[in-house]
């Protein structure tokens, strides 16, 4: 049987999680279309970068800012753009005059159904300290462009987890290297 054309089921369904299986494979996904916002903020040959626990790796982990599109009642149908500026200025204390779709990504598309909106903000603005909620305690870190594979060997060398979407920043910086 072609796993394309075989029922979707729900095995276990929480508030912002939903495990599902087709066929042999076993995936999941987010509830009523709940989807995450990525920010690439630079400015001023700098980017702005987040370091927080995560739970499921059991240590911080270095990221984009980034947050959920649509996660609470009072944002329902709320646009990715507005919810990465929400977001970014809630994380990092960074307000963005400037928001701009990048398109949509998959992270780990074998195993999660999930797409995020990658955001380019600019014309930035401090406005505040960041760190997120109160639940959160978010680390802001705003790094030369230059210094990101060093940085983020630090980090990682710290015990910190790096998250996917880092690489696509040192690819970058290894392809401009190499021109």
């Amino acid at each position: 049987m072609d796993d394309r054309n075989a029922p979707e089921q729900i095995v276990w369904q929480g508030k912002y999680i939903t495990a599902k299986t087709r066929g042999k494979w076993e995936y999941v996904g987010r509830p009523n279309n709940i989807r995450a916002a990525v920010i690439l903020a630079v400015q001023d040959g700098h980017i702005l970068l987040v370091e927080q626990y995560r739970v499921p790796l059991g240590k911080p982990c270095l990221e984009l800012p980034a947050g959920l599109v649509g996660d609470d009642e009072s944002f329902a149908g709320e646009d990715p753009l507005a919810a990465a500026g929400r977001e970014l200025e809630e994380e990092t204390g960074w307000r963005a005059a400037t928001l701009e779709s990048l398109g949509e990504f998959y992270s780990s598309p074998g195993m999660v159904s999930e797409s995020f909106t990658l955001v380019r903000a600019s014309d930035l603005t401090q406005v505040g300290p960041g760190g997120g909620t109160e639940s959160e305690n978010i680390t802001v870190h705003r790094i030369p462009l230059a210094e990101i594979p060093g940085f983020v060997e630090k980090r990682r060398k710290a015990g910190v987890g790096i998250d996917v979407r880092i690489m696509g920043l040192l690819m970058a910086g290894a392809l401009n290297a190499g021109e």
